[in-house]
Formats: C-alpha cells, sequence, structure tokens
C-alpha cells in the first residue's frame, strides 16, 4: 500500500494556454512539450491511514494545494474499487520553484503514479496522463520522457485528451535547453486565471488556438529531421504568440519584464552571428533557451551578459518511474 514515484518537469514548444472546461482540465488545443531532465520530483504515497496527510517540500499543504492532491487521491479511491482509507503524500523537489519551469506538472506526474501503484492498480500509462491532467494540466506530459504531444481529445468527459510519446528521449541526445532565471518573484497573476483572461477577453484567443493546433505537425516533422532552426524558429513564434494573445486580453496581461527583451534581443542577435540558440517562455519572465551540446556554453554566456542571475541547465529527459513498497 506504499509506492514512490519520480517524474520529471516539461516546457512546451507549442504552448497549452486556455481550457474549454475548467472542471475537467480540457485544452482548446493540442500542445506539444520536451521532458526536462536531471530536474525531478519524487513523491510517496502511503494508503491505509487514518486521513489523507499531505506534505510539499516539508511542510504541511494548505489551501489550494491540499485541496487539488486530495481531489486526486479520490479519484484513485474510485478507481480501486475498494477500501484505501486516508493516504499520507510526501513529495519533494530538487529544483527550485522559481525557477520558472511548471513544477505542478512534475508533482502531479509523479503523485498519479505513485497513487495508484500504492493502490494496486497496474501500470496505464494513458490512465495516469488522464489522471495527472485532472491534477494540472501540463502534468500528462510529464509521465513519459522525450516529446509528448497531448491531443486535445473530442470527449466531454475527457477520456481522449491524454499525452503520448512522440520521441523517446534518445531521439536526440544533443539537444539541450536552460532556464534564463531573471526573477524569483511570484507572478501577480497566475497561469489558471491567465489563461481564464484570455479565453473570456482576448479577441485574439480562436486565432491562437487555430494556430497552435496546426504547429503540431509541423513541430514535430522538425523533431524527426533533428532540425533545430526549424524547431526553435516554431517554438518562438509560438511563445509570441501566447503572449500576444495574453496582452490582448481585458485587462491586459504582461508577463515580461525588461530583462526578458533583453534576453531574447541578445539571443537572437548571437544567432545572427551564427550560435544555433532559440527561447521559447511560458506564463512568466524568464525564457528558455533551446541550444544543441555544442552551442550550449556560448548561449550560456550571452545569457549571462543579458542579465541572468541564474542558469538551470537541463538536457532531454526520460520517463517517469515508479517503485511500490513491499
Amino acid at each position: 500500500m506504499k509506492a514512490t514515484a519520480t517524474a520529471h518537469p516539461n516546457i512546451a514548444l507549442v504552448k497549452y494556454w486556455g481550457k474549454r472546461d475548467e472542471a475537467l482540465i480540457l485544452p482548446h488545443q493540442s500542445s506539444l512539450s520536451l521532458t526536462l531532465a536531471p530536474l525531478s520530483i519524487t513523491t510517496t504515497v502511503e494508503w491505509g491511514q487514518e486521513e489523507d496527510q499531505v506534505e510539499l517540500n516539508g511542510k504541511a499543504a494548505e489551501g489550494g494545494e491540499r485541496r487539488r492532491v486530495v481531489e486526486l487521491l479520490s479519484r484513485v479511491r474510485e478507481e480501486a474499487g475498494r477500501p484505501l482509507g486516508g493516504a499520507r503524500m510526501v513529495s519533494r523537489g530538487d529544483f527550485p520553484a522559481s525557477a520558472g519551469l511548471a513544477s505542478s506538472a512534475a508533482a502531479f506526474a509523479a503523485l498519479a503514479l505513485a497513487s495508484r501503484a500504492a493502490a494496486g492498480l497496474p501500470r496505464d500509462v494513458r490512465a495516469e496522463s488522464v489522471l495527472a491532467r485532472r491534477g494540472s494540466g501540463s502534468a500528462c506530459r510529464s509521465i513519459q520522457g522525450g516529446v509528448c504531444v497531448w491531443r486535445r481529445g473530442e470527449r466531454a468527459d475527457g477520456e481522449d485528451s491524454y499525452a503520448e510519446q512522440a520521441f523517446a528521449a534518445s531521439h536526440w541526445p544533443e539537444l539541450r535547453m536552460f532556464v534564463a532565471l531573471l526573477s524569483r518573484a511570484e507572478k501577480e497573476v497566475g497561469s489558471r486565471d491567465g489563461m481564464r483572461g484570455s479565453v473570456e477577453t482576448s479577441p485574439y484567443y480562436p486565432a491562437w488556438a487555430q494556430d497552435a493546433e496546426a504547429e503540431i505537425p509541423r513541430a514535430l516533422a522538425a523533431l524527426e529531421r533533428r532540425d533545430i532552426a526549424s524547431l526553435g524558429e516554431l517554438a518562438e513564434r509560438n511563445a509570441w504568440r501566447m503572449h500576444a494573445t495574453a496582452l490582448a486580453a481585458n485587462p491586459p496581461l504582461c508577463y515580461l519584464l525588461p530583462g526578458t527583451l533583453e534576453v531574447i534581443q541578445r539571443v537572437r542577435h548571437a544567432r545572427g552571428q551564427g550560435l544555433k540558440a532559440y527561447f521559447t517562455l511560458d506564463a512568466g519572465p524568464n525564457p528558455v533557451v533551446l541550444t544543441t551540446a555544442d552551442a550550449l556554453e556560448d548561449a550560456e554566456r550571452v545569457v549571462r551578459e543579458a542579465g541572468a542571475v541564474e542558469i538551470v541547465r537541463c538536457h532531454v529527459g526520460g520517463d517517469a518511474t515508479v517503485q511500490v513498497h513491499v
């Protein structure tokens, strides 16, 4: 009745931005991401307790954080179809929450694996992805490694909206990413509220969703060819269009800082001189730079000179793992 799972965060090159169903966490369009190692979150779940206990990075969870975990645990009880009692959940991450990476993606992916395994349920990548999605949308893309595509799905119950691996981590071993950390401050508007505002008020939103869906096959083709230029250009325009959609919301949502634009401009200038480096940008001020192993040090130097206070270096990670304790 106890299991431990480890999962990596991911960074979307074709972004998830906006829900068509808030309760089920169903997206308006598909998205595509890279799994990021060595960063990880490890979660242990033990059933058979008197009540649910939730510990995150050494502290008891409260409020919305606790509620989301407890709701996911309740779904596992329903799936198991037998009494499990309460669960003790302990989760710890090895990367800073302020790094601009979606820690909730790794956290809910690890929770989905550990809670199901501890309940005696068999491994089922699709079921794990659907369950993780109910905790945090992007978590469905952290069940498997490499490149994952989260399909929009068509069913009202969301059972066909899950992520599948398109390429294993071994497909492109030279690919590298790093976070250019500019600010550790908490965002004034979180991603959930930002998505809702964009969906409800941005006149650009329908065009955003249609365009992002169309980018999926183009991204897959660039990845198949290991074409850093095509993939990088696609990632940049998708990021710009997501932020343009947010900026057009009412009230406008601006996640950028002056330093964000400085890093982007320096990267673009260096690329004009031959550097293989491109950026992507989630709902926050810290760019993620996409590059290759042979260009990594030069790309990091450019970003440090542009004002990055910290570099969080990554490579393409593997599948989430789980171990049942007997």
